[in-house]
């Protein structure tokens, strides 16, 4: 259980970032994954790198996470919460390089407001991507403008919400025949899952007391 006395509340920046270096995907370790909750189905074939931004937003008396809604005409993940983020392109140097921009491009914020402060574990999608969540704070106030062809939505979850076990769950849907088992964190009208949701109960993990 995190409570309203742990260093997150308000938020104790040293602290986090320590947690976070802490906690970083070993070499050798596997990745986490849709696979955690469905064992065998790791896909063998190779995985495209990308990188999302895991922005906590710090007001004085509260820390939010600000996410987006997919639109619904895109080619993956149509219509679904995430984090911004994409492909990391030759160019970026580095997946902080890659969320950093995909944040810009897809809401707006400049990256002055953007503070990377450390990473979560990869994460492997069975759609065939490679993830790495880079955690960063973001400084408001800040200018929302969201890229209309790829966000439909830009909005913030209260982090105490998301970190509390009592709003992790569990569902199961069929695919190609399967049940396949995943996360979720509904909010309000947002239906936060997959792996949004396995990122976040891996933030959990590594905050919590």
């Amino acid at each position: 259980m995190i409570r309203m006395t742990h260093p997150l509340f308000p938020l104790d920046r040293d602290w986090l970032a320590g947690n976070l270096d802490q906690s970083a995907t070993a070499p050798e370790q596997a990745p986490r994954g849709d696979h955690d909750l469905n064992p065998g189905t790791r896909t063998g074939s190779p995985l495209t790198a990308a990188a999302v931004l895991v922005p906590l937003v710090t007001y004085p008396d509260t820390t939010m996470v600000l996410m987006t809604r997919r639109t619904d005409h895109l080619a993956n993940h149509p219509g679904q919460v995430s984090f911004p983020g994409g492909h990391i392109e030759p160019d970026d140097g580095s997946p902080e390089e890659t969320a950093i921009r995909e944040t810009e491009e897809e809401t707006g914020i400049a990256r002055n407001h953007v503070e990377v402060i450390g990473r979560l574990d990869d994460y492997e999608t069975r759609t065939g991507f490679r993830v790495t969540p880079v955690v960063a704070l973001l400084t408001p106030p800040f200018e929302v403008s969201p890229d209309t062809h790829e966000v439909a939505e830009v909005f913030e979850v209260p982090l105490a919400f998301l970190l509390d076990p009592a709003n992790h769950q569990r569902h199961a849907r069929e695919f190609e025949g399967t049940e396949r088992q995943f996360f979720a964190m509904p909010y309000k009208q947002h239906f936060i899952w997959g792996a949004t949701a396995g990122m976040l109960i891996n933030l959990y993990e590594v905050l919590k007391e």
